[in-house]
């Protein structure tokens, strides 16, 4: 019986199938991703993925910050009280929420790299739309938007992480908080100089363009090797493998590339296997309650330092000449940033890189879990330390250490992570996570803007409390990744 070129072919592939999937001749040299990964070692490939990948957090510290800086502009153009200042903060990170697990979902479906690209699409293109929104309705929805695209931006840390060998991960990543230090910072300082010269729409467009070219620079970058053998694709995480050894002046293990292929994509239920079920449990808690305290440090310091609540002082504040206006006095407390509150800004913005040699040296030799437990004790102590009477040096000192607090916090438990989970969910259980880290974010407004006004001494309470129930559960973290291999399915 005679076969059409059309089953030769079909043939032919099976066989090739067939072929791919047999076991490697008995005495044949094997190796795994892991032992890839740990032989190439680090290298030039590895200082390019940390500066571009790493630029991700300029660009996400630009948006998220950019509300901290405009707020005060949109109040006094559309002539809005406090809630509903406080409810733009809210929308952005409720739009970070939803997207966080979808797009963890789709990137351990379709990728990292695709899912990345899509999200700074997505952020530059409503980022830009914000700038022309002609009403308050308009800015909170295009806000929610841009806060939807900057959560895949997640995967950057992800690909980073994925790539670096065992021994470099708890150096390399918490040296990322630079960037975002850096973005933070670039927002402050444009900010200052923009805002009372062209106004806050230029701000937004010009805070858009490190995005748009980030983007252009992202075809350097290839795929997650270990996503493709995840998938099943091996050749491709051979092909990228041995480009990074080239880069590197490394030479390849000897054998062939032996993982488990086309494991599923992550799944919600696999969150809740018994394996992981207690794990991601106090992960999530973490989450919540490290974002709950570092973006309620970030609102308070506004507050403390505009309307003087310290020690319950019913002495009016000083304000700036620049808000000191008709529009200052108004029920809608209209007040603009003047060159005083811009340089407190960049006072305790720069906090956020104090303790990161101390933050890298525990991370490294106390481990993720005591770690944490220590930074989030520690935080707890200094919200309580904020209600000390005391000179405004030492209120912008408390609120320096804070700031270096929270952002350990959050160092150590991305690393924890994307550490603790398996490739086939790391992207799910990272982006379920900064779901729950973002709720957290939406209740900090309210409790910083509105209940810190009525109650100082309360609200002060409530933040030290939630650290307290943040340090418990890292300290009681069922597993300890320091030094350990990333698991790729479980």
């Amino acid at each position: 019986m005679t076969t059409t070129p059309k089953e030769a072919e079909n043939a032919v592939g099976l066989e090739e199938i067939h072929t791919e999937r047999q076991e490697p001749p008995r005495g044949q040299k094997t190796f795994t991703m892991q032992e890839a990964v740990e032989t190439i070692g680090f290298g030039r490939f590895h200082i390019v993925l940390f500066l571009i990948m790493g630029s991700t957090g300029v660009v996400e510290a630009m948006e998220i910050m950019l509300i901290a800086v405009v707020s005060p502009l949109i109040r006094c153009e559309w002539q809005l009280q406090d809630w509903q200042v406080a409810l733009v903060t809210t929308m952005v990170f409720f739009g970070y929420t939803v997207f966080s697990i979808v797009l963890g979902l789709l990137a351990d479906r379709y990728g990292r790299w695709k899912i990345l690209l899509l999200s700074f699409l997505w952020a530059s293109y409503f980022s830009l739309l914000t700038s022309f929104a002609p009403s308050y309705i308009w800015f909170v929805f295009l806000r929610a938007m841009v806060g939807g695209g900057v959560a895949g931006h997640a995967q950057g840390l992800i690909i980073k992480m994925e790539f670096l060998p065992t021994k470099y991960r708890g150096y390399m990543l918490p040296l990322s908080q630079v960037f975002w230090l850096a973005g933070s910072l670039l927002i402050v300082g444009l900010a200052s100089v923009v805002n009372p010269t062209i106004g806050w729409r230029w701000l937004i467009r010009i805070a858009s363009i490190p995005g748009i070219l980030l983007i252009l620079v992202f075809k350097f970058i290839p795929e997650s090797a270990r996503y493709n053998v995840s998938t099943g694709n091996v050749a491709a995480a051979l092909a990228t493998l041995r480009k990074i050894a080239k880069m590197n002046g490394a030479t390849m293990p000897e054998g062939v590339l032996r993982e488990p292929t086309k494991e599923r994509g992550g799944r919600f239920k696999d969150l809740i296997h018994p394996k992981y079920l207690r794990t991601t449990l106090q992960i999530w808690i973490i989450w919540l309650g490290i974002a709950f305290a570092y973006y309620g440090v970030i609102l308070a310091s506004a507050e403390l330092l505009e309307r003087d609540l310290i020690c319950g002082s019913t002495v009016p504040p000083v304000r700036d000449a620049v808000g000191d206006s008709e529009e200052s006095h108004s029920p809608c407390h209209c007040r603009l940033f003047g060159p005083a509150a811009y340089q407190t800004m960049i006072i305790s913005t720069v906090g956020e890189i104090a303790l990161n040699p101390l933050n890298i040296l525990g991370i490294n030799f106390l481990g993720r879990r005591l770690s944490l437990c220590v930074t989030m004790g520690c935080t707890a102590l200094f919200f309580l330390l904020l209600n000390i009477c005391t000179s405004s040096t030492g209120t912008t000192g408390f609120l320096f250490m804070l700031r270096a607090l929270v952002s350990a916090n959050f160092n150590t438990i991305y690393i924890y992570t994307a550490e603790v989970y398996p490739t086939t969910m790391r992207a799910l259980g990272m982006g379920t996570s900064g779901s729950l880290c973002r709720v957290g974010a939406m209740v900090a407004p309210f409790i910083s803007q509105v209940l810190m006004s009525a109650s100082f001494i309360g609200a002060l309470c409530l933040f030290s409390s939630v650290c307290i129930v943040c340090a418990i559960s890292a300290f009681t973290l069922p597993i300890e990744t320091k030094g350990r291999a990333l698991q790729v399915c479980i």
